[in-house]
């Protein structure tokens, strides 16, 4: 058994110090179920309102129907945060870096910079201009100056590390969960759960197209704290149940994303979210009552702050596993402010047209992470039993072709076949044609790209797993947990 010693607690920085090294056994601690809230906190703001909103006004769906998408989504997409955070006890390592068992030590670069991207600033800015729309609604402030605060809230919380961030969302998910659980009570009461958008016809009006889009769109947001997942369970004491924390991670995803979701899709069926400032639409008294409406739109603000203290923190992890060498203490922190500067300027940018830029969002999301999951899990049931800390070092020089081939095949044919959204339509997709008043009539197949995308990387994986014969380690010990060394460029200890 592998163990690393770690400075005496006294001494330790408020800030939380280095990048992605492993965690020495001597610094776990926490129990299973904290990822209750740090997976429940997250969710409850209004990007996640959002994807039930968008399911009912923009894809045509009646409100069942529309929630029947929903929680197939959101299912797919939290079932596998509870397998990959159940990982995160006897590895001790961030998500990212856990990937460079599946694609190599290079070829996790790929991943790790599209997760940079889409963590660190996608998600950063996404939310960061929900939150910025209701400090406005409450504040009268020009939206920009919202923004900031919002911005220098979540990059103060995300700079200072992962005790802050695992206490931020265990607080925020008790108060913001009374707040939007009040919200989506009045909501419900409110919807005419019989029809459609904003009054509009019931049932399935765009079909089964409609219907794919919708869970394409679940999965993407659910699904978009999977690259995430061990970064927070990594800490946990190396014996912890892995079903007990797969679970709670699993639970805290599913529930407040149904919830909320549900809330959005009720709300569609009473305003045109079409017409105005989204934010503002969800808290108006055509929904719920004015005081209900005030503190749904403060939940907002701090719901931003919650998902995006994690966006930062993981964005940073994965800027650094993608191998970059940050000679610095502090490194990971200082990446995270740097994230949020860039990530100001996008979400200033995609407040100019928020549901076309988070339509297509949630979806590219989508299109990646489902062909990388396909790959990781597939590779963790290649290497069951065996050993992979000296697989994880990033001077490992490892190399893993088929997890590379497997992704990049996965990506592009399922985007090219069945991408079904504003910038870019497959070639086996119908035409989406559009009624009046901004009911969609049929979108053809829908979205069947994460689908097809998941399948397709995990049978390419497996196929070539005995042709190309990436190396396997021994017999995982009985007894004791291996402690991977040197996981960041930077490491010295």
């Amino acid at each position: 058994m592998t163990t690393l010693s770690s400075p005496p607690a006294e001494k330790r920085s408020i800030v939380e110090a280095g990048g992605i090294e492993a965690i020495p056994l001597d610094r776990r601690h926490g129990s299973p179920w904290q990822l209750l809230a740090t997976w429940t906190a997250p969710n409850l703001e209004f990007a996640t309102v959002y994807v039930g909103i968008i399911a009912v006004a923009f894809f045509g769906l009646g409100f069942w129907p529309a929630m029947g998408a929903l929680v197939l989504g959101n299912l797919l997409g939290s079932v596998t945060q509870g397998i990959l955070s159940s990982w995160g006890p006897r590895d001790g390592v961030a998500q990212m870096v856990l990937g460079r068992t599946a694609f190599g030590t290079r070829g996790n670069i790929l991943p790790a910079a599209l997760n940079t991207v889409m963590a660190g600033l996608g998600w950063f800015a996404t939310n960061s201009v929900s939150g910025a729309f209701a400090l406005t609604s409450l504040t009268s402030i020009p939206i920009w100056l919202s923004l900031l605060i919002i911005v220098i809230v979540q990059v103060a919380v995300a700079f200072i590390g992962h005790d802050l961030v695992q206490g931020f969302e265990r607080y925020a998910s008790i108060v913001l969960g009374v707040i939007f659980l009040l919200a989506t009570v009045f909501a419900i009461a409110s919807g005419h759960l019989a029809g459609g958008a904003h009054g509009g016809p019931g049932g399935m009006t765009a079909g089964f197209g409609g219907f794919t889009v919708a869970v394409a769109a679940a999965f993407g947001y659910a699904a978009g704290w999977n690259p995430y997942a061990t970064d927070y369970a990594r800490y946990l004491p190396a014996r912890t149940s892995p079903v007990k924390t797969g679970v709670a991670a699993f639970l805290g995803d599913f529930v407040s994303c149904t919830v909320l979701m549900a809330a959005g899709a009720a709300a569609a069926t009473v305003v045109d979210f079409g017409a105005g400032t989204p934010t503002d639409l969800f808290a108006s008294t055509a929904v719920m009552p004015l005081i209900i409406g005030k503190l749904t739109l403060l939940a907002i603000c701090v719901g931003a702050i919650a998902a995006n203290a994690l966006n930062i923190y993981s964005g940073a992890m994965s800027f650094l596993a993608a191998g970059v060498r940050i000679p610095f203490t502090l490194r990971r922190a200082i990446v995270a402010v740097g994230f949020g500067v860039v990530g100001f300027f996008i979400a200033l940018a995609a407040s100019a047209d928020p549901k076309g830029t988070y339509e297509n969002f949630l979806l590219v999301i989508a299109y990646w992470i489902a062909p990388w999951l396909g790959v990781v899990l597939a590779d963790r049931y290649m290497r069951r039993g065996t050993r992979i800390a000296a697989f994880l070092a990033d001077d490992a020089r490892y190399a893993n072709w088929p997890g590379f081939i497997a992704l990049i095949v996965g990506i592009v044919v399922s985007i090219w076949l069945f991408s079904n959204q504003t910038l870019y339509t497959g070639l086996l997709v119908g035409p989406t044609e559009t009624i009046s008043h901004g009911f969609v009539a049929d979108y053809g197949l829908g979205d069947l790209t994460p689908l097809v995308g998941f399948v397709l990387a995990a049978v390419i994986y497996v196929a070539l797993f005995p042709v190309f014969k990436p190396r396997l380690g021994g017999a995982l010990p009985k007894d004791g947990f291996e402690v991977p060394a040197h996981t960041d460029a930077a490491e010295t200890a």
